[in-house]
């Protein structure tokens, strides 16, 4: 059976689930896990973990990413994106220098507060919010801190002008950034009511477009028996932090899961990863409770794939 991470190119007009269900198919396998739900109309990086890698999905999916967007100032809609319904249409002149665009992406930079679309998985009293809004119920949502790195502005005009204006920006974020609400921030903040009309996500993690595989390219790899070799180590997904080879003094208490003595990379990283012949066999974090000492947060050793 495969292991390891095969970086997804996800078309557009099919959910994340979607993918993986038809990948268990091509693959004839069950082990699979996505790692952070594409809406259908976004097209995108998608890394897909197989067999033993499921294990290390949720580091992929805190990790930052990278989307190209196209931002439409002028129209505002119920879901924020192009999907939903128009709720207003500003047609009156509207005209902005560049860098009156760059001041505004410029604000928007750095750790910044959203709240959360109407139409979203985020869940409220157990409910997720898109449920609400299907039943027409408007809830308070809680608003959140998203960190977002940078963001460029892709086209060159000195001036952008029209009843509808439309640009294109390149954003670099981390972990439940909304593109389309930070659209709707960007209109905002220019006087207008604003919505996200594409999105394509270049890059999740350290896995890039360039790297990705359409599902009909996974089908041809398989038939042609040359997928294993295309498909990526579970190490990438743990590149973020450092790594350390197990000696012969920690092999069996590392190998084994045991709470030690803290590892001095711990006094700057979040996680440290232990590997043996390059292979990781744990990750390990400082313990919560007992000073001085570190314990695993994922075992790797003793696991066996699909």
């Amino acid at each position: 059976m495969y292991e390891g991470i095969l970086p997804l190119w996800k078309e557009k007009g099919m959910t994340s689930h979607d993918c993986v269900f038809k990948l268990r198919k091509i693959l004839k396998m069950k082990r699979i896990g996505h790692t952070g739900t594409l809406d259908p109309s976004v097209e995108g990086v998608l890394p897909i973990c197989l067999g033993k890698a499921t294990k290390v999905s949720e580091y992929i999916m805190d990790q930052g990413k990278t989307y190209i967007a196209t931002i439409s100032i002028g129209t505002s809609t119920t879901t924020e994106d192009a999907d939903g319904d128009i709720v207003v249409n500003d047609i009156t002149p509207k005209s902005f220098s560049r860098e009156q665009i760059l001041e505004v992406l410029a604000k928007l930079t750095g750790e910044i507060t959203q709240i959360p679309p109407m139409y979203s998985a985020v869940k409220v009293n157990g409910k997720k919010l898109y449920e609400y809004a299907r039943e027409g119920k408007d809830v308070e949502r809680p608003s959140r801190k998203v960190m977002i790195h940078n963001i460029r502005l892709l086209d060159e005009a000195p001036t952008f002008s029209g009843q509808e204006v439309t640009f294109n920006i390149e954003v670099d974020c981390g972990k439940g950034t909304y593109i389309r609400t930070l659209a709707v921030q960007i209109g905002e903040l220019l006087g207008y009511p604003a919505h996200m009309s594409s999105l394509v996500r270049t890059a999740s993690g350290s896995f890039s477009k360039d790297q990705c595989l359409t599902l009909s390219e996974v089908q041809a790899a398989v038939d042609e028996g040359s997928l294993s070799i295309t498909l990526l180590p579970l190490k990438d997904a743990l590149a973020t932090w450092p790594t350390v080879e197990v000696n012969d003094d920690n092999n069996k208490s590392i190998t084994n899961g045991q709470v030690v003595e803290i590892h001095p990379l711990l006094s700057e990283n979040e996680k440290i990863v232990f590997e043996l012949l390059e292979n990781p066999i744990a990750v390990y974090i400082k313990h919560p409770t007992k000073s001085g000492m570190m314990k695993p947060e994922k075992m790797f050793s003793s696991e066996k794939g699909d």
